[in-house]
């Protein structure tokens, strides 16, 4: 075999490598990474959602329209704050957000922080490419790729294989989130992988017309369900949970973090997330003392606080340990 035939050999098997490559399978599955929302390594949410972009309905013709709107409008961006759960918000064809956190996310060991969609199957993907910034301007994008075929557009309502996926949100159906890991970004210029400040989701547009496409990191037309004409379509943001905060945050499930509350400030329902499995006692006081509401959870619960008037309460959390945890929240 002379040299340029060797070569040839070199590249065809390389090639084939590529195409047959295999990430990570769908939730519950061996290998898969997905990470469950009430997993204990959670150890926070993002607390805000700026910068909303929505994107059309249809990005190839903008005169279709659902409900009287070209754009996707389903949701809210109180939606994505917190633990994950039923409620989200669309992005449409091209659409993005920015998402805030307490604290910096830092780069611990393995995925640092997990993206929420609400997939009703493990096939049905809607992906989105996912961006960090340190200071909110300069963004760096996560590389992802989609081995996805590029010459048969998927349907609407059709099918991916997850296994032909990589960092992309939206890989893993509801209430399972996709794991990023800063150490892919740790070269990356303009931004400290032990500060990240802001994680922007953009929908993948997953159109195979020209010039509609997009393309993941190798060059790869993505190729996802498309067109989604109606007010959920483009990728369904639902949340996006932190397993590392940076150097100087706090970074395990000691007794700062057994319970988490969602929104603060709040209008009328609160939810209370604890990371143990028991039963939780709380009260809620006001100002001087006074119990105004006492209950129980297990996990996860909900509370309707639109009695409450305007202005400062303390939770008061009691676990079966004999630690407490006190929270302040404010009723709007």
């Amino acid at each position: 075999m002379n040299s340029k035939s060797f070569l040839l050999f070199i590249v065809g098997i390389f090639t084939f490598a590529i195409s047959n490559a295999q990430y990570p399978p769908p939730a519950g599955q061996p290998g898969t990474t997905a990470i469950f929302k009430d997993s204990s390594i959670i150890i926070g949410w993002a607390k805000a959602c700026v910068n909303v972009k929505r994107g059309y309905i249809n990005i190839v013709d903008t005169n279709i329209q659902y409900n009287g709107s070209n754009i996707a409008d389903f949701g809210s961006v109180l939606y994505v704050n917190g633990p994950s759960d039923e409620f989200v918000m669309s992005l449409g064809d091209g659409g993005s957000a920015v998402l805030t956190f307490d604290q910096p996310i830092g780069n611990g060991a393995g995925p640092d922080f997990a993206v929420f969609e609400n997939s009703f199957s493990d096939t049905f993907l809607e992906l989105g490419f996912v961006e960090v910034s340190s200071d909110g301007t300069r963004f760096v994008r996560f590389p992802s790729v989609s081995l996805t075929d590029e010459t048969t557009q998927i349907s609407t309502f059709g099918t991916t294989d997850a296994t032909r996926i990589h960092n992309f949100a939206g890989k893993y159906r509801a209430q399972y989130g996709t794991p990023f890991d800063l150490e892919d970004l740790k070269d990356s210029t303009g931004i400290n992988v032990n500060h990240i400040t802001h994680v922007r989701i953009i929908d993948a547009i997953g159109c195979l017309q020209t010039p509609f496409w997009t393309f993941d990191s190798q060059g790869h037309k993505v190729n996802d369900p498309w067109p989604t004409p109606f007010d959920t379509g483009g990728f369904d943001l639902d949340a996006i949970g932190v397993m590392h905060y940076g150097p100087n945050g706090i970074n395990d499930n000691g007794p700062e973090l057994k319970v988490s509350t969602y929104p603060n400030p709040v209008s009328n329902t609160v939810i209370f997330v604890a990371r143990v499995n028991e039963q939780v006692q709380f009260s809620l006081c006001n100002l001087s003392g006074l119990t105004l509401q006492e209950d129980s959870f297990t996990g996860r619960g909900t509370f309707d606080l639109s009695e409450l008037k305007s202005g400062l309460y303390i939770a008061h959390f009691s676990f079966a340990d004999g630690s407490t945890v006190f929270r302040k929240i404010l009723k709007k």
